[in-house]
């Protein structure tokens, strides 16, 4: 079951060459941030777990919405909307990821509540989840995507502190801008680090 999840994951994140790699640069980011809050090593493999799948319900999502270059419509939003809850579905069935299900379920809520699927705020969305929030958003916002280009790294960073008590975390927020300080040793390790994966086969 692990190693048919885990190609699920890849096979998720290779349908679209815009988003090659996501799910990792999602997954080491979040851990950062764990590590940067001394979060004990259970804590911190759970976020790093809960990074590498945090989208594995797209795996369902057609191409005609997924890989879309135009604006979708609303409900063609709807849908892409359905996958958080739709990837917890399919990780509750395994008992190994019974304690990232959550995590998965609520990486795309928002601080001020505006999220979904449940429409959690502040403390009630599980603090992974929160950090998970942030390295996803920062990782789309510095990717070339479909409908638009990456932003530069100092716009990115401007964002993420323009979102600090609406979209994310305000207290986790400057805790990964200091991380930011050394982005270019950290591309160069994720770039190494997915290269490795694809090469010798290894999902996680």
């Amino acid at each position: 079951h692990l190693e048919v999840i885990r190609l699920l994951r890849l096979t998720a994140d290779a349908r679209d060459i815009y988003t090659r790699g996501h799910s990792d640069r999602v997954s080491c980011y979040a851990l950062r941030i764990a590590q940067a809050m001394g979060k004990p090593p259970a804590y911190c493999e759970r976020v790093r777990v809960a990074g590498l799948f945090h989208d594995i319900g797209k795996i369902g999502i057609s191409d005609e919405i997924l890989l879309k270059p135009t604006k979708l419509t609303p409900e063609e939003y709807n849908i892409i909307k359905d996958h958080p809850a739709k990837g917890a579905d399919m990780l509750a069935s395994i008992s190994d990821f019974q304690e990232i299900v959550p995590i998965v379920r609520a990486h795309h809520e928002r601080w001020d509540g505006k999220g979904y699927p449940d429409g959690l705020a502040g403390a009630a969305i599980p603090e992974e989840a929160r950090m998970i929030a942030i390295a996803d958003s920062f990782d789309a916002m510095t990717s070339n995507r479909h409908y638009r280009k990456a932003l530069p790294l100092d716009s990115a960073k401007q964002e993420l502190e323009k979102g600090a008590g609406s979209q994310f975390d305000p207290n986790l927020v400057p805790i990964f801008l200091d991380i930011l300080e050394h982005y270019d040793e950290l591309e160069q390790e994720l770039a190494w680090t997915y290269s490795e994966q694809v090469q010798g086969g290894t999902l996680s």
